[in-house]
């Protein structure tokens, strides 16, 4: 990642809650195209978040510990703040000298903007308030929260208008924390008077039909973005009990991830997605 600081865009997306066997599932499936169409091979890898609730996630992601691969390590990090005894930094490591990559990257010169979407980016709160603060600009509205059907929609066409007032002369780090699986998640399935797994499913395909427009917008200042997939941790429909997150369970910790560059006119024009 070192090499591509400052020629490259920057677009860190986290999909709040997405299970990585109903990811799987569906992009074996070929329910969620899009994402299919930009994912390296087509598919998600198997990973493990750092934590099991959207803060702490977020708080462990910045600091350079994005979700680590499920398989015996340790695994080299894209990222990393610099401690004392880090076993995961390598020679292709961007190693900062800052407490959060927001930081390091305004220091090496991006514009950094947050786009939030669950409650944790809502800065009508003190603790709300404490990610989005990492950021030079940042916004968040009901509109693009956990109870609005078109809450993707909504950031989109943010977005839109964040883009291109970005300054044209320094490279973007733009930040999404996308809300439409967290609970609730029913009014993506209808007829459904609950959330399940099925309705989960449902808003990652609400989400797969609208991402090629975020990408679309990521390479429309005519830089290559380095693109960061992955969801912050997952959440149970009553496995062994168990409803929600914030505890310790296989469909809590296990989530997708994904990492790949993009280029601009990889993705169609920008009037070509709803």
């Amino acid at each position: 990642m070192k090499d591509l600081i400052g020629s490259h865009d920057l677009l860190f997306v986290t999909l709040d809650t997405l299970r990585y066997d109903v990811a799987a599932e569906l992009g074996a499936a070929g329910r969620t195209p899009n994402l299919a169409r930009a994912l390296p091979g087509g598919t998600w890898q198997r990973r493990h978040s750092p934590a099991s609730f959207t803060y702490a996630a977020h708080q462990a992601f910045f600091a350079g510990f994005l979700p680590t691969p499920t398989g015996p390590g340790p695994h080299p990090r894209l990222f990393a703040a610099a401690f004392p005894g880090s076993e995961s930094t390598t020679e292709e490591t961007w190693v900062f000298e800052a407490p959060d990559v927001v930081t390091a990257l305004a220091k090496a010169g991006y514009h950094t903007v947050c786009v939030g979407g669950v409650g944790f980016f809502n800065p009508h709160s003190p603790l709300g308030a404490v990610l989005p603060g990492l950021f030079a600009e940042a916004h968040w509205e009901p509109a693009f929260g956990v109870t609005a059907p078109d809450c993707f929609e909504a950031q989109l066409d943010r977005i839109a208008t964040v883009v291109p007032a970005a300054p044209a002369d320094r490279p973007l780090f733009l930040f999404v924390n996308v809300a439409a699986m967290h609970q609730p998640n029913r009014h993506y399935l209808p007829g459904a008077e609950q959330d399940s797994r099925a309705s989960h499913a449902a808003a990652l395909e609400y989400v797969d039909r609208h991402i090629g427009r975020l990408f679309a917008l990521a390479t429309s200042r005519d830089r290559p973005c380095l693109v960061v997939l992955c969801a912050d941790h997952g959440t149970a429909y009553g496995e062994d009990g168990h409803t929600g997150h914030r505890f310790g369970h296989e469909v809590v910790w296990t989530v997708p991830y994904a990492h790949f560059v993009i280029e601009p006119g990889d993705w169609d024009k920008l009037g070509d997605w709803p």
